[in-house]
């Protein structure tokens, strides 16, 4: 059994739980903080720290899925976390703060490695694109099993601004919005997506997923087969654990 750390870091929360990475679930339970706000590299790390200590994983590597563009473990996006981590090369920074090799991956990238490979993602070939609705909306697109890394489809252009600013989970609870009202602003996120990839499958995650059956799906009209995601709200945690075991065999 592989075991290893996955944090998975978010505008609202940083959550992490010790993953078997072979069978893609937590044999630990999980553990969230509220990201400090402002979300200040600074204030994220001693958050990390409290979450290290929490699981006594001083020292041992662990897998970071982090809410940016991440190339070359450099941070080029900062649409969900304080300015200040742009253009941070990542893993220079933890290390100087944790003593820890980490390995880093975007958050919704990372929901989609886990989805796919134990999740509603499992077996399915062509284009699989897994959308996270949480504070933003987070994109992950899989081609005949190869994960297409940092696509960022929750900021395509929309109406005065980006559609995560309509369509998200975040934007549904700051506009009070019903989920029916909500439904629509989705629905013609969606659409958008189906209308520029053409995708055989959409998979919803982030932890609104759960509402699916119950309150949101029955108003979605998209072409493409729409699924909620079978790993809610830890495929995240688990994705970036996944990720930095593959990095340690490599």
């Amino acid at each position: 059994m592989a075991e290893i750390l996955g944090i998975d870091v978010g505008g609202t929360g940083i959550k992490g739980a010790i993953v078997d990475t072979e069978k893609g679930v937590f044999i630990t339970d999980k553990i969230k903080y509220g990201t400090p706000q402002p979300s200040t590299p600074e204030s994220v790390m001693v958050v990390i720290n409290q979450m290290i200590e929490d699981f006594n994983w001083k020292g041992k590597p662990f897998g970071c899925g982090f809410p940016a563009i991440i190339k070359n473990n450099t941070c080029f996006s900062a649409a969900n976390i304080d300015d200040g981590w742009l253009m941070k090369d990542l893993q220079t920074f933890f290390f100087e703060h944790t003593d820890s090799q980490v390995t880093f991956v975007n958050d919704a990238d990372a929901a989609a490695v886990a989805e796919m490979r134990f999740g509603k993602g499992l077996g399915r070939n062509g284009t699989v694109i897994l959308v996270t609705l949480g504070t933003g909306i987070g994109s992950g697109i899989f081609l005949n099993g190869q994960l297409f890394p940092n696509s960022e489809f929750g900021h395509l252009l929309y109406k005065k601004s980006v559609f995560e600013h309509y369509a998200s989970n975040g934007a549904r609870k700051k506009k009070e919005l019903s989920y029916k009202d909500w439904a629509k602003e989705l629905n013609t996120f969606l659409n958008h997506v189906d209308l520029l990839i053409s995708p055989d499958l959409i998979i919803l995650g982030g932890g609104v997923s759960k509402y699916f059956d119950t309150k949101f799906g029955k108003y979605l009209e998209v072409a493409t087969e729409v699924v909620p995601a079978a790993m809610g709200n830890d495929a995240g945690i688990i994705g970036a654990a996944m990720t930095c075991q593959e990095a340690l065999a490599s």
